[in-house]
């Protein structure tokens, strides 16, 4: 994806996920905007943002972070919010093992907490420890934590797993939880 689509990208995260009142958009209960109010009120808003650029965002994100309604009139992140919202997601059975990448100071309280969603509404984990080690340097030096997720699940806890393949649940208690790598 290209810088300035990049750009675009990082500006959607923040609008449909954290902050749509930072532009006076509004999402319904689901999570999800007019595409043509998010355009209006982004370009009040100093950023020049077209259908076009909201279209090949979408298709072009390497996270799949966002999707189109089926006529393409509305928007919305596939998750990671930190405002409620009902991304109506199933329930689903989670593989064996899931992955989660956290930066290394973070370790400890997880040691002593287990993994909690902090300011989102769900603890997000990977099928694989190359994305979960990507996910954890954006944080600072990584540290992959294997998570047992089939138990989890036979122990009552749901699994979710959002439209752009990222499994979701509301927490992992310590217990489920392995370091992979711990290099601190």
């Amino acid at each position: 994806m290209s810088e300035d689509l990049n750009t675009i990208s990082k500006i959607l995260s923040f609008v449909l996920r954290h902050q749509p009142e930072n532009i006076g958009l509004i999402l319904d209960a689901q999570g999800w905007a007019s595409v043509e109010d998010l355009i209006a009120k982004a370009n009040q808003h100093g950023q020049h943002l077209t259908r076009e650029l909201v279209v090949q965002v979408v298709a072009q994100n390497d996270k799949q972070r966002f999707s189109l309604s089926a006529d393409g009139l509305k928007i919305r992140a596939n998750q990671g919010h930190s405002l409620k919202v009902d991304l109506a997601l199933t329930e689903k059975c989670p593989p064996e093992i899931l992955y989660h990448g956290t930066a290394s100071r973070f370790l400890d309280s997880i040691l002593v907490e287990g993994l909690k969603p902090q300011a989102r509404q769900h603890v997000h984990l990977s099928q694989d420890e190359e994305t979960a080690i990507k996910v954890g340097q954006r944080h600072g030096k990584p540290v992959v934590l294997k998570i047992a997720a089939l138990q989890m699940m036979r122990s009552g806890h749901c699994f979710y797993l959002s439209e752009n393949q990222v499994w979701l649940t509301e927490r992992v208690p310590v217990d489920y939880l392995t370091v992979l790598n711990n290099s601190r």
